[in-house]
């Protein structure tokens, strides 16, 4: 697997960076890297062409200047790429996610990551809203999916939340591989990593308490009645992976299953949505 870079230099960074961010990811663009002068944007090569930013309005906004540079990052080359941007990160003062080099802040939960060339460090807005979302809720015993697991963190935060089993599935062979890594890593014994997709759940036909979804709002979109199809009457849908101004839509379609929002955190524009019928 090969991904694409774009570093942007973005004046002013704000409100111009939010709104970049929101188009790159509705053209495919997976994860965002904070910078100084602007912010790394990646999407995966076989997802990309030389026109993919001919869309993107913001870039023609004469209130914003904004430049970048491209360059292609293999796999080999992963790794010193994401040390370069990775620092530990704490959630409310209560759970760490760092890297093995990282020192161990001595709090309550301590997640030890090795990203390599999967998405989902902790940094990104929606993983952090959502580890918020189970730090907050009683997991123990609930059997629960992590849908788009990335590097496997909701997962193995699930299991230290006491849930169990958990599985965990990604379409990406390579969060497929550094799931499985993470999640010995990390000493969880109730997590399964599967490499697919929805069909992975139309196959299984499994029903759990707990579903986690932090993917994007298409896939969202398209995948909601599975998702819907292996929750427990009384479940709880975490959704993220969209902004603020997409709730609306997100509420449309949930509302066909009989689901609600019940509980909403925002981060930067970002949100992410707790669900119950």
């Amino acid at each position: 697997m090969v991904y694409i870079s774009y570093n942007f230099k973005v004046e002013p960074k704000e409100p111009a960076s939010e709104i970049l961010i929101a188009e790159l990811g509705y053209a495919g663009f997976e994860s965002f890297v904070d910078t100084e002068v602007g912010f790394q944007a990646f999407i995966q090569k076989e997802e990309w062409n030389e026109h993919i930013l001919d869309a993107i309005f913001v870039l023609n906004n004469d209130e914003f200047k904004i430049s970048y540079e491209i360059e292609e990052i293999a796999q080999a080359n992963w790794n010193s790429e994401w040390e370069k941007n990775f620092e530990a990160i704490q959630v409310d003062g209560i759970v760490s996610i760092r890297a093995p080099f990282h020192e161990d802040p001595k709090l309550q939960y301590d997640i030890v990551i090795e990203p390599k060339m999967s998405f989902g460090t902790g940094h990104h807005e929606t993983t952090h809203m959502m580890v918020q979302h189970l730090n907050a809720m009683d997991l123990t015993g609930k059997k629960t999916l992590d849908m788009g697991c990335g590097t496997g963190i909701l997962a193995i935060f699930a299991e230290m939340k006491g849930a169990q089993p958990i599985d965990a599935i990604d379409i990406d062979n390579w969060c497929y591989l550094n799931s499985i890594e993470n999640v010995d890593r990390n000493n969880a014994k109730h997590i399964t990593i599967w490499e697919g997709d929805a069909e992975v759940l139309r196959k299984r036909k499994e029903v759990y308490d707990v579903i986690i979804a932090n993917i994007n709002r298409n896939i969202l979109m398209s995948d909601m009645d599975t998702y819907v199809g292996c929750l427990e009457q009384s479940g709880t849908l975490l959704l993220s992976g969209f902004y603020k101004g997409d709730i609306p839509v997100i509420e449309s379609e949930i509302s066909k299953f009989d689901l609600k929002v019940e509980k909403v955190i925002e981060r930067n524009n970002w949100v992410a949505l707790k669900c119950r019928r």
